[in-house]
């Protein structure tokens, strides 16, 4: 009897302990759905600029090489390395001493010529008059008058000498040929510099304004062409480093296309005046062509990529979330420009979206601006 209400009283427990882990089964089926927290922007629609941003260098707006254009001793410097110096300052001295005597040398000769030629201007006249008289024959006049074309031929021979030995002499002195800064000084005191050697003397850097080169894909040639026929396009370089744009205008478009890039090449001018700017160094250039009055933005951070291409997470009206295909025309500071795929006052994720699948409930944890 014993043993028999024991199996019933095992029989009831084992039933007891199946309906308890029935139960427990249904309440996890029938817990609350869980919703994602995520931060969303609205969609908007303003006014933005039609911007291409590329990498450029500066180049110097115009460089000059200093030579020597006589063979001298070079007597002494005027100037330092890395100086500023206006068009037309003293640079060089050479050693004017042979020039000097050749210059002399030159004058006394014409001078020597000068009156020999007064000589026979004389004689040819007297001739003249005595073959009018009768009494000197017309081969003589020939002969004078050829002696006195002939010697004032070498007179002006003798003026070019002199011109040339004067401008031997002043070369003699180098002066800036531009306003710039200068490089470093390849030739110092009591070396011989010859007329076009090399090294240089020093190269000049004009540098104010100043160019900034550029590239930008050939397929955007067509709009900067289109532009640039309205009005002058702005420029702006932002050194590396720096955070404060320096402004320009761009001034040259290349008439080709790399083949091996793709590429085309533009040049912007900048007047730096503080001297921001400096040859070889690089900066992100940014051109302006023109202002789009109703573009439709979102925070850049909104936009992810996958295998078929950008998509944003809309927010519905039922608080799900859906994933949508945008195309993006352009990125602008922290904003991107949607051309197409959603539309201005619709609400997109801008952060959490690593754990959101399409028509998963979500939960909004702030907003931001876009």
């Amino acid at each position: 009897m014993n043993s028999n209400l024991t199996k019933v009283a095992l029989l009831m427990g084992i039933f007891s302990l199946l309906v308890t882990a029935g139960c427990t089964t249904n309440t996890v089926h029938t817990a609350p759905i869980f919703a994602v927290p995520v931060t969303v922007a609205q969609v908007t629609q303003k006014t933005v600029p039609i911007e291409l941003t590329a990498i450029g260098s500066a180049d110097a707006y115009s460089s000059v090489s200093v030579k020597a254009q006589v063979n001298a001793i070079l007597n002494e410097v005027h100037i330092k390395e890395g100086q500023f110096v206006q068009k037309g300052d003293l640079m060089f001295t050479l050693d004017a001493r042979p020039f000097e005597a050749a210059l002399a040398q030159a004058q006394a000769t014409l001078a020597k010529d000068q009156a020999q030629a007064e000589l026979n201007d004389m004689q040819a006249r007297r001739y003249e008059e005595l073959y009018k008289a009768g009494v000197a024959p017309k081969e003589q006049l020939d002969t004078m008058k050829a002696n006195a074309d002939a010697q004032e031929a070498t007179v002006r021979a003798d003026q070019a000498a002199v011109e040339s030995a004067q401008l031997q002499l002043d070369y003699c002195k180098i002066y800036a040929p531009i306003s710039g800064r200068t490089g470093a000084l390849q030739v110092y005191p009591g070396n011989i510099v010859k007329q076009n050697d090399v090294p240089v003397l020093i190269v000049i850097n004009q540098v104010t304004p100043i160019f900034v080169d550029f590239s930008i894909p050939e397929q955007y040639l067509g709009s900067v062409d289109k532009f640039m026929a309205k009005g002058r396009l702005d420029v702006e370089a932002t050194p590396y480093g720096d955070t404060r744009p320096e402004s320009g205008y761009l001034t040259f478009v290349d008439n080709s296309v790399d083949n091996t890039t793709g590429t085309i090449k533009l040049k912007g001018t900048f007047e730096n005046s503080d001297h921001r700017l400096w040859p070889g160094q690089f900066s992100t250039v940014l051109l302006r062509l023109a202002e789009d009055e109703n573009a439709t933005v979102v925070p850049t951070q909104a936009v992810q990529t996958g295998d078929k291409g950008d998509f944003v997470y809309v927010v519905r009206s039922d608080s799900t979330a859906e994933q949508r295909p945008v195309k993006v025309a352009r990125a602008i500071g922290g904003d991107s420009v949607i051309s197409s795929g959603i539309q201005p006052g619709e609400t997109v994720v801008t952060d959490g979206q690593l754990r959101l699948i399409p028509g998963i409930k979500v939960q909004v944890r702030s907003s931001t601006g876009s």
